[in-house]
């Protein structure tokens, strides 16, 4: 029998908790061995919470990237986009999963007085609450994990789970910083043990959680403010909230998902964004600065190009109507009057646009797949071999879940609608500097790449100078635009934080639309998964996408206006 949200029972253990205890290598990211209730530790569950919690991220980030450009949304109708069953693993990771291993581990946690324990499922359950929250909308929370007494759990406000957050940070720092500890975890997959990182990404999701609530809550600028003026939370890319993959294969597998899916022997299965390609792609020749005219320096991590050409492009021999079939068929009328890239992009960048469902051909081998970073691929050094199982780092990649970069796009946000454009472009230039930083230091896990192509600090330096003579010369809302698709470049591997900034802000206003003309309005939230609404008493299925989450005071319709 599924264990759904309607029926979460606390369990003494969950099957295959068990990890190895002797390393911190994550290789070993799961256990395929199932361990009895009386060999259960805090430690082992410690384990498996920190594994879910990335798997989590991974899944419900991949739904925010898909529908902001970051990676590719292949259906033309929102309302169909994402089908509730199509949410069930992100739910279950959720509830059946983590947060029911929390209750557990805290039990055992709380008897030995492991208080740093407790505080890492506290950051964690914070966390997953407020992106739940961001995603559906009212969820469970305060009835989610009650055992059989409840097998209907209603749902709780957004608001009111927001303030719960806040208040298991609070106790999480407490519980970090406290003299009576009985015990280390065995494993810290994020901070080895150090716990004063701990507590600032703790304080740095408090920021997370007073920016996103900013529209609705008066006193959201002035509390974010004070997190910065004591000065505790990310600064450096080495306080970075990250996951680390390993290179196993089997038993268990560890590598990168989007590693996992696509580097094998029948090439990638995945298409990359042509909005997100083309804006990194000689994305600052045509602004009329005139400054750079190379790419974005982080192009040749994010992407790995199995072709030096796509079909249809001005570079290409021609369109090919088997390997891209839109290559022989003309623009949508919304696209040419609005001049977005449609179906080819030059440089051998072969991907997709938002919204295409055509038919998948045999092109595994030749369109462009992840590279080095964040998946663990290969660096793109104008071999354009196909990948193949082990090629490039081997999966050795990471899930950025909240890095110090964001911290700096959050505080760029604040500082605009304060009419601080000055700390704005200040904290922009902060925010791409660390994303480069830690984008380029992923090349020689490639081992077999040619760095030669790597960017040079004098390509680096340019890049930002030409981002901030756009920035100076922007008028209003223009700069917003711009720190909008900077933040979207920069957050590349992770879309939670990147849906959110986009459905509080609206920018960017001029991302490539959907092919479908009238694609429906945009996903203010996603439908409920169908293991909760259809197995739950207590709640009813939303009737379409559109239902705002409680910070979200946008209008209705026609916002964003990238549809």
């Amino acid at each position: 029998m599924k264990i759904f949200i309607k029926n979460l029972v606390l369990t003494m253990f969950s099957a295959g908790i068990l990890f190895s205890c002797e390393t911190t290598e994550l290789d070993l990211t799961s256990d395929p061995n199932a361990v009895s209730p009386d060999q259960a530790s805090a430690d082992f569950y410690l384990n498996r919470i920190q594994e879910e919690f990335a798997r989590f991220n991974n899944a419900i980030g991949t739904n925010g990237a898909e529908v902001t450009r970051m990676e590719y949304m292949g259906t033309r109708l929102y309302q169909q986009a994402y089908s509730p069953a199509s949410q069930d693993f992100e739910w279950s990771v959720a509830y059946s999963s983590m947060l029911t291993d929390i209750a557990a581990m805290n039990e055992l946690a709380t008897e030995d007085n492991f208080r740093r324990h407790i505080g890492i499922g506290q950051v964690i359950k914070a966390f997953t609450a407020v992106t739940l929250v961001d995603f559906y909308g009212d969820v469970p929370y305060s009835e989610a994990i009650g055992g059989i007494e409840n097998l209907n759990p209603s749902v709780d406000g957004g608001a009111a789970i927001y303030s719960a957050a806040l208040s298991l940070l609070d106790e999480a720092i407490a519980n970090f910083t406290a003299t009576d500890n009985a015990a280390e975890p065995s494993n810290d997959y994020y901070y080895a043990g150090d716990w004063d990182n701990w507590v600032k990404l703790a304080n740095s999701l408090k920021l997370k959680i007073y920016a996103q609530s900013r529209l609705v809550d008066s006193g959201a600028v002035a509390a974010f403010n004070a997190i910065i003026t004591n000065g505790n939370y990310m600064t450096s890319v080495s306080e970075d909230f990250q996951f680390t993959w390993g290179t196993n294969v089997v038993n268990p597998d560890s590598r990168h998902p989007n590693y996992v899916t696509n580097y094998t022997p029948q090439g990638a299965n995945t298409y990359m964004s042509n909005w997100m390609m083309n804006y990194m792609d000689n994305s600052k020749v045509d602004n009329g600065v005139g400054i750079y005219e190379g790419s974005d320096p982080r192009i040749r991590y994010y992407y790995y190009r199995q072709s030096e050409t796509t079909p249809g492009a001005s570079d290409s021999d021609g369109p090919n109507q088997q390997t891209l079939s839109c290559s022989v068929e003309p623009a949508p009328a919304h696209y040419v009057a609005g001049n977005f890239t449609f179906c080819s992009l030059p440089n051998g960048y072969w991907g997709r646009d938002h919204g295409d469902d055509d038919g998948t051909p045999p092109d595994g081998q030749i369109r462009t797949t992840y590279g080095v970073y964040p998946a663990g691929g290969e660096f793109d050094d104008s071999t354009y071999e196909a990948v193949d199982l082990g090629s490039g780092a081997g999966g050795a990649g990471i899930l950025p879940i909240f890095l110090a970069q964001t911290v700096d796009f959050l505080r760029a946000e604040i500082a605009f609608v304060s009419n601080d454009l000055a700390g704005a472009r200040t904290h922009l230039t902060n925010g791409i500097q660390k994303s480069i930083d830690k984008t380029v230091a992923f090349g020689p896990l490639d081992a077999g790449a040619d760095l030669s192509l790597a960017p040079t600090q004098d390509d680096i330096d340019d890049y930002i100078a030409e981002v901030q003579a756009i920035y100076d010369a922007a008028a209003g809302n223009d700069k917003l635009n711009l720190i909008a698709k900077e933040f979207l470049v920069a957050t590349f591997g992770n879309g939670i934080d990147g849906y959110n900034f986009y459905r509080r802000t609206g920018y960017p206003n001029d991302l490539q639309p959907n092919l479908e003309p009238d694609p429906g309005l945009f996903i203010r939230s996603f439908l409920y998964p169908a293991v909760f609404a259809n197995n739950n008493s207590s709640v009813t299925q939303k009737t379409n996408v559109t239902q705002k989450v409680f910070w979200d005071n946008n209008p209705d319709a026609g916002f964003p206006l990238s549809n």
